[in-house]
């Protein structure tokens, strides 16, 4: 009966060694949840399924290895159909970020139709809209606090800042409940289905939803379906502003990938 214990352990270990290699590099596990969107005033709550998701927004080094290796996106050679005149507009050249932008530091001015293709270079995709927002909702000690006025207000801050000229590395502040760093507080980040916002929900309820807060915005009635979170609105805005093609400056990027 002796050799049960070691052989248990044994067992114990490998799984544990599953287990971190199951886990891509560079991201973390995000589980299976729901949450209630801003703009829900009628209770209906989201569920997000499982996925893993990049720690950090994509650097300029991590982006100048996508285009060393596909010309088609660099800046003299990407199609203008797929990307307009501020596409890497802050580097020097091709292969070139420049002295005056850090390598670490993330990557903008890149559009939608850039992004989904590092993504697919590496593997992943970029985070849906639901999975983006449920992760941003996280602060650093709640998984969901996008009702804690502290925390809006926090968000609500870095928004009325000036974006400075170089931005800093990512990964400097604090991680949030997940582990996930700079959601807030860096830069804008693309999602998959950004063009959904305001145009075309999953049913005529949703739209009815969305379009009620929009037109609403300056208005009491604007905070009827959350007082608190204004910013998740300026999110929502900001995204239902934008074209796949345009490239901004404080806008980049991170990965998803489904967990299996």
């Amino acid at each position: 009966m002796l050799y049960r214990k070691p052989i248990l352990l044994l067992f114990l270990l490998a799984g544990c060694s599953l287990l971190a290699r199951a886990q891509p590099n560079g991201m973390v596990a995000i589980e299976r949840d729901t949450f209630m969107p801003f703009y829900s005033s009628a209770g209906d709550s989201i569920r997000v399924e499982s996925f893993y998701l990049d720690t950090h927004p994509v650097t300029n080094a991590e982006f100048l290895k996508f285009v060393t290796e596909n010309r088609q996106w660099r800046r003299s050679q990407a199609k203008s159909v797929f990307v307009d005149e501020n596409y890497l507009g802050h580097w020097e050249g091709d292969l070139d970020i420049g002295t005056n932008t850090a390598p670490e530091s993330p990557v903008t001015n890149v559009s939608w139709f850039a992004a989904r293709a590092f993504a697919k270079w590496k593997g992943k995709r970029l985070p849906t809209l639901h999975e983006w927002e449920y992760v941003a909702s996280a602060s650093a000690s709640k998984p969901l606090a996008s009702r804690d006025r502290a925390f809006v207000r926090q968000i609500l801050d870095w928004y009325s800042r000036p974006n400075p000229e170089q931005k800093p590395a990512v990964g400097e502040g604090r991680p949030n409940y997940h582990g996930v760093y700079d959601m807030h507080g860096l830069i804008w980040e693309w999602v998959r289905d950004f063009n959904t916002v305001f145009i075309s929900g999953e049913s005529r309820a949703d739209q009815g939803e969305l379009k009620q807060f929009y037109c609403a915005a300056g208005s009491s009635v604007a905070a009827d379906a959350d007082k608190a979170n204004y910013a998740a609105f300026l999110r929502y805005a900001f995204r239902g502003s934008l074209e796949a093609d345009f490239s901004v400056g404080n806008l980049g990027f991170r990965c998803a990938r489904d967990k299996k």
